[in-house]
């Protein structure tokens, strides 16, 4: 059987050397899987528990400083045996990896068809052009890129959209196994079902196998055969999907289950009532309150510039509506949750909300004044009251200044306080935020610090000028369950102490349910459906919102 084996990895064991000293951490332990061709397998575990460092090992994509002890054999032949020229035709053509962050495979610098068309000709020159664009268009296609997008860079294109294009690349090649890190985490539940749907697929239809790593244990039920749980470097439990999560043996698989049903099987009735009391609240106090948020018509219009030919024979660039006519009201005190697929337009809405961007058309009023009339020296002052939380911690974090100090920044930048006076506060927010001992993290720097302590750095960082709105962009889907539940229980304490109001921007609709009163759904840069949470999650009225229902993978449902 083991002959028979995609992919065998024994007794591995990697070690890095612990920074300023000469003694190794272990980050994978003693190790051991097989995966059969046409076989799903789900990594799972917490950040730092080694489940990327297995996967690139695998693929000898660690730095050569690195200790690996154990063997790992791909068809019965020894990957640390391969000769650096078999090294790179077994990279993409016999197994392709997909990261967790897409720019990690893109070039900044090369057109989306320039990508597909630099790998398909590295690995096979044979090749027309022609005959190389039409594979990558069709390709493109299965992961929902329109040929029309083919001549547009990178930074054209949303989040969710790049993963689309690395997977792309990652398929371009047939492999035989695809190591796939965290592949969907930035893509909404409509695309990353797609996107799953077609990876299983491929998996039966070309005996192609899948190591799945993520920290969504729902995603893996439903699309692994197999799971294998790693805590602390170890492969603490392994089994058949359906019977790990029937019956978990380990403690940690236990608390990592109940954390992520913490978030999708909350009280449902108890819960709504008191959700359905503050929405039907919010109805009665749109008649005589003052909303903090208004939004006005709210257009958002980008045009991808022609290259040369198309100028000649299409004339004008093609107009993206990313925001497209918006109207919505946030009032004080609420958790408005905004959900939509990656592309919808729900990041530059909130960087329209901030004026970050300045809108094409329309209005942002905030606490009763018009921000688009405002100067930039105005705005910046009203962002003392509006803050923003974003997917990736280090989109507001500065590397090379200590925690305590890019938590001081706002203060010094909106002159609340001195570098002498700002500390004592910053060490009360990281009090607040969980970071304890505050004196040891306000010395730390970032890349000391786990996924979840650079959230909640971030965090501190947007609730230090005592905002009165603030905007969340995904801030939880880079973690994993058990400190995804902690950042929001968090979130939901902040907000109670602070008398803070959310605009909770998600793809995960289960989140959604749990944290937000009220609910915008939005697709193609219009908001299609509003409502109370409860209402939309029992009678969806939008054929989108049905859509988006279907496709969440549900925990209970596994």
């Amino acid at each position: 059987m083991m002959n028979d084996a995609l992919l065998s990895i024994e007794n591995l064991r990697v070690g890095y050397a612990a920074s300023g000293t000469e003694e190794e951490q272990w980050a994978v332990d003693d190790v051991s899987l097989i995966l059969q061709p046409g076989e799903r397998m789900g990594l799972v575990g917490e950040s730092g528990c080694g489940k990327s460092t297995l996967g690139r090992a695998a693929m000898r994509l660690l730095p050569t400083s690195t200790r690996i002890e154990g063997r790992v054999m791909f068809q019965g032949r020894s990957v640390f045996d391969l000769t650096s020229e078999q090294l790179r035709r077994f990279r993409g053509e016999a197994v392709a990896l997909i990261f967790q962050d897409p720019m990690t495979r893109l070039d900044p610098l090369m057109t989306i068809g320039n990508h597909c068309l630099e790998t398909l000709k590295a690995h096979s020159p044979q090749l027309s052009n022609l005959q190389a664009k039409e594979k990558a268009i069709a390709t493109l296609q299965k992961v929902n890129i329109p040929p029309e997008r083919w001549s547009q860079y990178p930074h054209e294109f949303s989040g969710g959209m790049r993963q689309r294009v690395a997977i792309a690349l990652a398929l371009l090649l047939n492999p035989k196994l695809i190591v796939a890190d965290e592949p969907t985490t930035s893509l909404d539940v409509t695309v990353s079902a797609q996107i799953l749907q077609e990876l299983t697929r491929l998996c039966a239809e070309e005996n192609m196998g899948l190591l799945l790593i993520s920290h969504d244990l729902a995603m893996v039920a439903e699309y692994c055969d197999r799971i294998g749980v790693m805590f602390q470097g170890k492969m603490v439990e392994t089994g058949l999907s359906k019977e790990v999560f029937r019956n978990p043996q380990h403690e940690y698989t236990r608390s990592l289950l109940k954390a992520a049903l913490h978030i999708q099987t909350f009280s449902d009735d108890n819960d709504a009532d008191i959700k359905d009391e503050f929405a039907s609240s919010l109805k009665e106090k749109a008649s005589n309150v003052t909303p903090l948020l208004t939004i006005k018509e709210l257009k958002q219009h980008y045009t991808i510039e022609p290259n040369f030919i198309e100028r000649i024979f299409k004339g004008q660039g093609q107009t993206i509506k990313a925001v497209d006519g918006i109207d919505l009201e946030l009032y004080q005190g609420e958790i408005l949750g905004l959900v939509g697929e990656s592309g919808c337009g729900k990041s530059t809405l909130s960087r329209t909300i901030l004026q970050l961007i300045r809108p094409t058309g329309g209005k942002v009023e905030f606490l009763g004044k018009d921000l688009t009339s405002l100067s930039r020296q105005q705005v910046r002052s009203e962002r003392r009251q509006m803050q923003m939380i974003f997917q990736d911690p280090h989109a507001c974090l500065n590397p090379t200044m200590t925690v305590g100090q890019n938590i001081a920044d706002p203060l010094i930048i909106h002159h609340i306080a001195n570098a002498g006076t700002a500390k004592e506060q910053v060490l009360w927010m990281l009090d607040k935020v969980g970071l304890n001992p505050s004196e040891m993290y306000y010395q730390r720097y970032p890349s000391d610090l786990s996924g979840g302590q650079q959230q909640r750095v971030a965090i501190a960082r947007a609730l230090i000028t005592r905002p009165k709105l603030v905007i969340c962009d995904e801030p939880v889907s880079m973690l994993d369950a058990s400190v995804q539940s902690q950042v929001l229980d968090l979130m939901l304490e902040l907000k109670a102490e602070f008398e803070l109001t959310y605009l909770f921007i998600t793809h995960d609709l289960w989140l959604a349910r749990f944290l937000c009163d009220r609910i915008a759904v939005m697709y193609g840069g219009k908001i299609v459906e509003l409502g109370a949470t409860q209402k939309i999650f029992r009678n969806p009225q939008h054929p989108y919102t049905k859509t988006l229902l279907a496709a969440a993978p549900l925990l209970a449902r596994a």
